[in-house]
Parts: C-alpha cells; structure tokens; sequence
C-alpha cells in the first residue's frame, strides 16, 4: 500500500493560488518590515563582523541550535528548546511536504514521503509538535503565574504566545480531522493526531462533515501562521531572526578588552553622543535582545538597588532610535538637532554606576554587548561635555600629576621595596621578568604587603625578576573604562616605550586590572608580552617543583573571584588549586561564583567613586561570603581585597572573617 502524508494539499488543489498570493503579500510585508530595520542598523559605523567565518558558524551551531547558554537554567532553557526545535522541526516538516506535492510530484510525478519514512516522518513531527505545545505552556506558566521579576509583561508577549499555542492546536485539530475522514490503521504513528480523530469519531459526524470542518480549520490554521509571519518583523518577534544573527556576529575579540579611539589628536568627536556615533552592530544588539532579564538578574548595580539595568539600557536605546530613526535614515544631520544619549536617553547615574564587570554579556544567550556602549558613553561625557563626579576629577587630576590615583608623588612609588634589595631593571636589566606591582601595590599600605609577600614569594623559587620603581606608571585600565580615553592611550604609550627601552617580554602582576590591560588591550598600541598573573605563576612553580609547601594552615576558606581574572580571562581554577594545594585548608565555594561571581563594586572605576546609590556591593559579597561560614575570605585582585576588607569593617564582621590574597594564605604554608 502507498502510505503519502498530504497535509497541506489534500484540502483541494483550488487553494494553490490564494495561498500563494497570500503567502507572497506576507513575505512582502515581512520584508518590508526587515528592511526599515535594516536602515536603522546602517545608521551607525562600518564595522566588521564577518571575519573568522568557521568560528562565527560553530557559534551559531553552539548557542543558537544548541542552546548552550540558555540552558543553563533549566526551566527557561527546557522550555525555549522545547519551543525553538519544536516550530523548527514543523517548518523543516512543512517545507519538505512544500517540496514534494508543489515540485518532484508536480513535475515529476515522484513521492519520497512514503512508506516507513512517512511513519518515522508523521511521528516525529508529532513528537516536536508536542515539545513545541509544552514549551508554550511552560512560557505561560512562567511569565502570568511564577512571574519573575526580571520579566517585564506587555500585550505583545501573550499575544505571541496565545498565537502560537493556536497555530500548534489548529495544526493537530487538521490532522485529526484528516484521520477521521479516512481512518487508516497507519495514522497510529501520528500520535496526537491519532487522539484527535479519537476525540471527533467519539463526537460523532459523516465524513463529509470532518472534511468541511477540515477545510474550515485549515484555512484558520494557514490565516493564523501567515499573520504570525508576517508580524515578525514588527515585534519582539524579529529576534526569530535578529538573535542567531547576532551570535553569528559576535565578538572574538578578547572579552576584556575596551576598543581604543584611533587617531586622537584628529578626531573631532569622541565617544557616543548620537546614534551615528555607535557602529552597526552596536546598533543591531538593540534588536537581538530579547529582554529576558538574565543581564539583570546578574547585575551587581541593579542587585544593589541602583538605577541601572543592562536590559532596560539596552530596550532605551531601541526604543529612541526607533521614534527617531525614520529622520536619521534619510538624513544622518538631523542628529545635530536632538539632545545626545548620554544625559537624556541613557541617564549619567545609569552610566556611573556600572561596574563593568561582564556579569551582564557573561549570560546573555544572544550576546549582547553593553560595556563598551557604557563605556562609549562615558568618552563622550568625559571627553566633550567635562562631566563628571568631583572625585573623578581628582582621580584624573592625580593621574596627570602623579600617574597614580592617589595624592602621592610617584617619587615614592618605589619605596615599598627599599629594604627588599629587589633589583631595579633601571640599575639591572638582566632579568627574566618585570614584576609589574601596580599602583595598589606600591601606594595603598594593605597591598604593599601583598607586594612584599608575593617577592617573597618569588625569591624562594629563585626567580629571576625586577620592577621599575619609580619609573613605573599606571597602566590606565581605570582610565579608560572611566571614559578618558586621551589620558588612559598617553600612559600606555609611554608605558610600550619603557618596556621596549629595557627589552621587557615577560610580566607578572597581581592586579587583574593591570593583566587584564597588559594581555589583551597592550597589542593595540604595538605593546606585545607574555603576561602572567601571580596565581598561575605561582600554581605553575608548585607544579614545577620550585615553590614547595612544607606547613599545614588549619582554616576553612572561601575564593571570590575578580571579574577581570574570572570573567574576562578565564582564570578559574589556578587560584583555587592553590588554596586546595594547602594541606588541612579547607575550600568553600559561594552561591556566585565563577561565571556568575557577584563583584565586589570597584570595577569600571567605581573604586575612585562614592557609592551613594543603592545598597553597598561590597557589603552584599561580604554577607554572601559570610553564609559559607569561612574565616577566610580569599581573592586575588588589590581592589577586591580593599573593597572586601571594607566591606567586613562596615558589617562589623571582623570576628567571623577575614580577608587575604591568596599569595598570603600561600606563604603561610612555606
């Protein structure tokens, strides 16, 4: 017996031509609607996001097909793979039946949907179809009856949902009245369609009527799926679209590093105060994201009650460049009439009081980027309008003067050492390595010992290293993340020179900020090294047999990660193998941690800034940490260490625990 799945045609071959036409005007609408957003997109700046084309496309098959992010919590995960593969699998499903009864039936009087393939093929689309109903219903359930509150609900939301649960229903109620028409024995492999034919034959009707009834709910069923096409590309429905594009288009680039304004002296703006400012694919993020909240969720400015929320900066923007975009499109000078973004769309305390630690990007399934906008938005407050906190002014003011953020002459940057006999590469270059002490380390007296520990450290594995001393200057991370680009590339540029005059290669610093700058942002400017952080050096001597651990520290320890060690360069495990290779140290981990590690509130130069929004971000890592019930609060970044031994202070918790590097906590146990 020939077994053929006609789904869409077995209603009649007269409806060919209205369905075309109206499939065409719907695919016409739905390009017209693509096309005004492209024109929004072409608003902003060149920029190149096709290079690395197999990168881009395993990042499309990892995140976008496999959910790899998404996933990661369960129930949205579940219920969003349920629905993309579900509607994927019965477009692919639909397409196929598309291609045999319009082309190789039509032309060449051939099937190939037929036989045991046909019953495989019935029940799987049965099955996806039942994922994608579940997936729905999970959707439902959590937007109107858990209602979390990173989820903002609008009309369009369960419109979209309540469209899709009908194009789905309507779906199996033609299939099963289909079935109910004829009754063959074989439908039993479409399942669900099997149940509704159960559900009529039991209502009882002539199979003249289930076929009327079966063109009626057909056409309902096309009208409905033809709507819900054409309406993608003028509502949230466009990320369908826009959100797999973006994780094609994606950034490589290293996640800590902030792109540097090239050619300053001839630049005539700087920064972002107008749409045409951004790039493109700054301005197609506005429509990748799909305001699920897990930016939010994850933000230490937003958890601390400050007026910041990554989803709500990013829907602002969106929404101002869609009111002013049909202007822009036509003539990019009509910008000059409206007032900048910084200050009136995106607020100047929405802007001060990120961290930029990458909490945000570090979970958003489509990869969305908004540090640099933050920071870009920022260049343009510092480097056009001078806005900025009185602090920020004396932070710059120390900067241009001392090369340090605090009101110490940089004469005395190296005195910290003076007893130390440590070499001066000025007075001996034959070194092996810079050890790059920081700002933190040679001025704030809690890092000085950190400094002094980590030479002790070091000359105990026989390492052969030198520092700068005075000649030593910031590494202008702070500066640029603050928005003063100008000040933050004349450090770095003197800082190469030094380097080169004394054939530095090799580094080692305990400040993440300053591995951070030096790894990823250095190369920009021609600054090429190998840059070591203290807790992999240092693993890596243990591991070698240099550095040996002859005594047990009995205390249990809890790690909190840096952002700029964790999140952006991926150092995990170096220092918690350090702490573990302690014997009788016990380690503890916090809720976030890692990836999702809470910051410590002085990133992005908040550490130089009065916290006076909101809640204190050290004191709510601080009660985190507590929880584990650790007397010893590790890290492995000077600000962390301040911000946290702050944060014990003003919780008064001095009695429940403490705050150390883990250099520290190594040093105990030689």
């Amino acid at each position: 017996m020939e077994i053929t799945r006609e789904i869409f045609w077995n209603v009649g071959s007269g409806v060919r031509i209205p369905v075309y036409l109206l499939g065409l005007i719907v695919v016409i609408i739905l390009i017209y609607g693509f096309i005004k957003h492209v024109r929004l997109w072409r608003i902003g700046k060149a920029e190149n996001r096709i290079d690395k084309p197999f990168k881009r496309i395993l990042s499309f098959l990892l995140f976008g097909l496999g959910h790899k992010r998404i996933l990661k919590e369960p129930y949205p995960g579940i219920m969003h793979l349920f629905l993309f593969w579900g509607f994927l699998a019965l477009f692919i499903g639909t397409v196929l039946i598309f291609f045999q009864e319009d082309f190789t039936k039509l032309f060449f009087n051939k099937i190939f949907i037929f036989g045991n393939f046909y019953l495989i093929f019935s029940f799987l689309l049965d099955l996806f179809g039942l994922l994608a109903i579940i997936g729905v219903l999970l959707a439902l359930f959590r937007r109107y009856v858990l209602r979390p509150e990173r989820l903002d609900n609008k009309f369009e939301d369960g419109l979209v949902l309540v469209s899709l649960l009908l194009i789905l229903l309507t779906g199996f109620t033609n299939e099963g009245l289909r079935i109910a028409s004829t009754s063959p024995e074989f439908e039993r492999w479409s399942f669900l369609g099997w149940q509704f034919n159960k559900l009529f034959l039991a209502i009882g009707s002539s199979e003249g009527s289930f076929e009327s009834l079966h063109l009626v709910s057909w056409w309902i069923h096309v009208i409905l799926a033809f709507g819900f096409i054409g309406y993608i590309s003028y509502s949230r429905l466009l990320h369908l679209i826009s959100s797999p594009l973006n994780q094609f288009f994606r950034s490589f680039s290293p996640k800590g590093e902030v792109k540097p304004i090239l050619d300053l002296e001839n630049a005539e703006t700087f920064g972002v105060g107008k749409f045409s400012e951004f790039t493109w694919k700054q301005l197609f993020d506005t429509d990748a994201c799909t305001r699920c909240g897990r930016c939010q969720d994850n933000c230490p400015a937003y958890l601390s009650e400050k007026p910041l929320s990554p989803k709500k900066v990013i829907q602002d923007l969106k929404s101002h460049l869609v009111v002013q975009g049909k202007s822009l499109s036509q003539n990019k000078d009509a910008e000059d009439q409206t007032p900048p973004i910084p200050g009136n769309v995106i607020t100047e305390d929405e802007l001060w009081v990120c961290t930029t630690c990458g909490a945000c990007q570090e979970v958003c399934p489509v990869f969305i980027e908004v540090v640099d906008k933050v920071v870009d938005l920022r260049r343009y407050l510092v480097l056009m309008e001078s806005k900025f906190a009185p602090e920020v002014k004396l932070f710059f003011k120390n900067m241009e003067t001392n090369y340090n953020p605090w009101t110490i002459g940089f004469a005395t940057r190296g005195d910290w050492a003076k007893d130390l006999k440590v070499k001066i590469i000025a007075e001996d270059k034959n070194v092996d390595f810079l050890f790059w002490v920081g700002c933190a380390g040679s001025f704030d007296e809690r890092n000085k010992k950190v400094s002094r520990t980590l030479v002790n450290l070091l000359e105990k594995a026989s390492i052969n290293f030198g520092i700068l001393g005075t000649e030593e200057m910031c590494c202008g991370e702070t500066l640029r993340r603050m928005g003063n680009e100008y000040l933050a590339q004349i450090l770095m540029q003197q800082n190469i020179e030094l380097f080169n005059k004394y054939g530095v290669k090799k580094i080692i610093t305990y400040c993440p900020h300053c591995f951070n700058t030096f790894k990823n942002e250095y190369p920009q400017f021609g600054g090429n090294y190998e840059v070591f952080h203290h807790t992999e050096f240092l693993w890596d001597l243990i591991e070698k047999g240099k550095l040996k651990l002859t005594t047990s520290v009995e205390m249990s320890v809890v790690y909190h990660d840096s952002c700029y060690l964790g999140r952006y360069n991926n150092i995990y495990d170096a220092p918690r193998k350090l702490l573990e290779s302690v014997e009788d140290t016990r380690l503890s981990e916090m809720e976030r941690k890692k990836d999702r590690s809470f910051c410590c509130g002085a990133g992005g130069g908040r550490m130089w800034m009065e916290e006076t929004l909101g809640k204190r971000i050290n004191q709510m890592r601080v009660v985190q940490a507590v929880e584990t019930n650790a007397s010893v609060l590790a890290t492995a970044c000077p600000y962390c260490l301040t911000m946290l031994e702050d944060g014990i202070k003003e919780k008064e918790m001095e009695q429940m625990i403490s705050a150390l590097d883990v250099a520290e906590l190594l040093e105990k146990a030689l």
